[in-house]
C-alpha cells in the first residue's frame, strides 16, 4: 500500500508508465543472475532495478526522439538475460517463477523485513524531497530557473520507482507489477486534486485491494496476485464510468444554468 500510494502517484502524474514498465521487466536479469549464482533473487532484483532505472533515465534525458525504441530494447534485453540464466540454473526454478507471477503467501520473514526497509526508504525520501519532486513533475522549466538540478531528482525519482517495483514483485509478480503501481493512483486522481491527497487515498486503496484479493482468492484457491489486480482493474473501470457520468451530467446541466 505504501509503495502504491507514494511512487504510483508520481508515475501516473509524471506519465512515466512505460519507463516504469521498462525498469520492472529489466529486473528479471538481476534476479536470474542472482539465482544462478546461488544468491538472493530479492537483492539481485534491487541491484538490477536501480541499474535499469539509471540506464533508462539516462536514455530518457539523452535520446528523447528514440526513447521508446531504446527503452523497449533494454526491456527485452533484461528479460532475455534473465531467461537465459534461469534456463542454465540446475533444477526447476520454482522460487523464481513465483517472482514472475507473484506469490504473496510464500513471502518469508526476511523478505518482509526487506520490504519494510524499502518502505522506510521511500517514506524518508518523499518526505525530504517532496517539494523537489513536486516541481520536477509539474514545472521542470521553473525548477531549472530556481537552480534545481532537475536531472538529478528525475533519476532519483526513477530509482525510488525501481525500489517500489521490487516491493510489488513480492505481491503480484513481475508481469502484473505495473497494474498495481498505477491503478490505485489513477483511481485516487479522480477524487483528489492535491498530490498529498492522491498519495494518501492511493495507499488506502492499495491496502484494500491487497486485503480483498487475499480474502476473495482464499476459498476458490485462486492466484492471490492476479485476484488483487482483477479487483483493482474492475474498480478502476467502475470508478472511471462513474466519474465520466458525473462530468457528463454536470456539463449537460451547465447551459441550463447559464
Amino acid at each position: 500500500g505504501v509503495g502504491c500510494g507514494l511512487m504510483g502517484t508520481y508515475v501516473v502524474v509524471k506519465r512515466i508508465n512505460f519507463l516504469a514498465g521498462g525498469i520492472a521487466h529489466s529486473v528479471l536479469a538481476g534476479m536470474g543472475l542472482a539465482y544462478f549464482l546461488g544468491g538472493s533473487p530479492v537483492f539481485g532484483a534491487i541491484i538490477s532495478a536501480l541499474v535499469a532505472a539509471l540506464i533508462i533515465g539516462w536514455i530518457k534525458l539523452r535520446w528523447q526522439e528514440d526513447e521508446d525504441t531504446i527503452i523497449a530494447a533494454v526491456w527485452s534485453i533484461g528479460m532475455a538475460i534473465g531467461i537465459i540464466f534461469i534456463a542454465k540454473t540446475p533444477g526447476y526454478s520454482v522460487d523464481l517463477m513465483s517472482y514472475l507471477f507473484g506469490n504473496i503467501l510464500m513471502v518469508s520473514s526476511d523478505e518482509l523485513y526487506i520490504m519494510l526497509g524499502l518502505d522506510i526508504i521511500l517514506l524518508a525520501a518523499v518526505s525530504v524531497f517532496y517539494k523537489h519532486f513536486l516541481i520536477v513533475c509539474f514545472d521542470e522549466e521553473f525548477a531549472k530557473l530556481r537552480g534545481v538540478n532537475v536531472n538529478l531528482f528525475y533519476l532519483l525519482l526513477l530509482c525510488l520507482v525501481a525500489l517500489t517495483v521490487v516491493l510489488l514483485i513480492q505481491v503480484v509478480g513481475l508481469i502484473l507489477v505495473i497494474a498495481l503501481l498505477t491503478l490505485p493512483a489513477a483511481i485516487a486522481m479522480q477524487y483528489q486534486h492535491s498530490l498529498k491527497g492522491i498519495m494518501i487515498l492511493a495507499m488506502v486503496l492499495g491496502i484494500l485491494f491487497s486485503c480483498a484479493g487475499l480474502i476473495i482468492s482464499y476459498e476458490p484457491d485462486l492466484p492471490a496476485g492476479a485476484t488483487i489486480i482483477l479487483i483493482a482493474g474492475v474498480c478502476y473501470i467502475i470508478s472511471s464510468l462513474i466519474n465520466r457520468s458525473r462530468k457528463s451530467r454536470k456539463f449537460a446541466g451547465h447551459p441550463k444554468e447559464v
